[in-house]
């Protein structure tokens, strides 16, 4: 089954924690703490596949977890938790649900991502000695995990997409230039599906999309509507194929402006690509017809090949104008790849709101901090005291009017503001 399109849940591994543990030994009198560190919370990574053709299996599996890490036991390290590799299509666009941020666009065979991160290991005692704490009674919790709820939405990769109304004969020219067997019948919509084939001609090869039918209203969704005008996306080329003699007796010059008129509205920048008609279906009109209509539409401006998908007739012109156009389009202009931009610094953001009876400390790198502390230590509160200050924390909440007693937040904790 075909599927271009899931909403899947991911979530990496929480780190797991550091032990308190003091060196105990005979004939060692004042051994120091040695407490060891978690282990590390397992990654999910996303790895491009070729051998993947849809997301199917994402209809099977909607949520993946890593494993966590382990905790520390004394002096020993806890082992850190298994990664998970999501392997997916090549031409796979993820998106976070919630913030609508796209993240990354799997472009290339054996491409990595680092969805989620996972929580790095909280520390043993043994690293809050100083020369004022030599005997560190805390130790420090595992980082948080993290969580995307994410849309998995595939456009198919190819050189030379084949756009036209249904049945106007997209499907027999792929089955005939490639290996590709779609199905094919006499009625519209046949093909509900993109196919994908391979064309080797001449010293070169490329691949051919063979799209689903476009229909009038197709730009607002009708029919297989953006379904269909998505894969276009990713096409260098575009082949027109208009039916010269269609079953319902339409006009072809018509049937070809709607098409036309469709991309346009859905994206211009899609229109304005490279792009040769197939007048298809050659063996099937009489000749004073077919000379009246190829002579409308060499009007209109486009490379134009009469071709035949059942004779052949044609079909070696076609293919060597593709041939010459892929070859004179440089890599550099291929449709780009639009990524979010990268704001250095986010994980060291942070800032103090004033809301109506508390204050909120946002930014990663505070939350975290507070996450990993263990609140039900004194010391390590205070340790955690220290920091805000030096950060400038304490600061911004004593400017912003905070008073011994209010109420502050970071993330899901509270407390109570305290100078010292």
């Amino acid at each position: 089954m075909f599927l271009d399109e899931a909403v899947v849940e991911f979530i990496s591994g929480r780190g797991g924690s550091g032990a308190v543990s003091f060196h105990r030994e005979k004939h060692v009198p004042r051994g120091g703490p040695n407490g060891a560190d978690g282990g590390r919370g397992g990654d999910i990574v996303l790895l491009a596949d070729r051998g993947r053709r849809t997301l199917y299996d994402f209809k099977l599996q909607q949520k993946f977890n890593a494993e966590d890490g382990e905790h520390a036991i004394g002096n020993k390290r806890g082992h850190d938790g298994k990664s998970i590799i999501v392997r997916v299509p090549i031409g796979t666009v993820i998106t976070d649900i919630e913030t609508e941020d796209q993240l990354i666009d799997l472009t290339t065979h054996g491409m990595k991502y680092v969805l989620c991160k996972g929580g790095k290991g909280g520390k043993g005692n043994q690293h809050y000695t100083s020369s004022v704490r030599q005997a560190p009674n805390f130790a420090q919790k595992g980082a948080p995990n993290e969580r995307i709820l994410a849309k998995l939405e595939l456009k198919l990769l190819a050189d030379v997409g084949l756009i036209g109304l249904p049945n106007a004969g997209k499907s027999t020219l792929i089955s005939r230039v490639s290996s590709a067997r779609p199905k094919i019948a006499d009625y519209p919509f046949t093909t509900i599906i993109p196919n994908l084939g391979v064309v080797r001609h001449r010293d070169t090869s490329f691949v051919v999309a063979d799209m689903p039918g476009l229909i009038r209203g197709a730009s607002e969704g009708v029919g297989l509507g953006h379904q269909f005008l998505k894969h276009v996306e990713r096409t260098r080329v575009l082949v027109h194929v208009v039916d010269c003699l269609p079953v319902d007796e339409s006009d072809p010059i018509e049937n070809y402006h709607l098409i036309e008129e469709e991309l346009k509205l859905y994206s211009e920048e899609i229109w304005s690509r490279p792009r040769v008609i197939a007048l298809s279906k050659l063996d099937i009109i009489d000749g004073s017809k077919y000379n009246d209509l190829r002579q409308r539409f060499e009007e209109i401006g486009k490379p134009l090949f009469p071709i035949s998908a059942v004779t052949g007739d044609g079909i070696e012109s076609l293919l060597d104008e593709l041939s010459h156009i892929l070859d004179t389009t440089k890599e550099d202009d291929e449709i780009p790849v639009l990524m979010p931009a990268l704001k250095p610094g986010d994980d060291l953001f942070w800032d103090v709101e004033v809301k109506e009876s508390s204050f909120l400390v946002v930014g990663k790198r505070i939350e975290r901090m507070v996450a990993m502390t263990d609140l039900g230590n004194d010391e390590a509160l205070r340790y955690l005291h220290r920091r805000l200050q030096r950060i400038g924390v304490i600061d911004k909440l004593r400017t912003l009017g905070a008073q011994e007693g209010d109420l502050v937040r970071v993330g899901d904790v509270e407390f109570d503001f305290a100078d010292e």
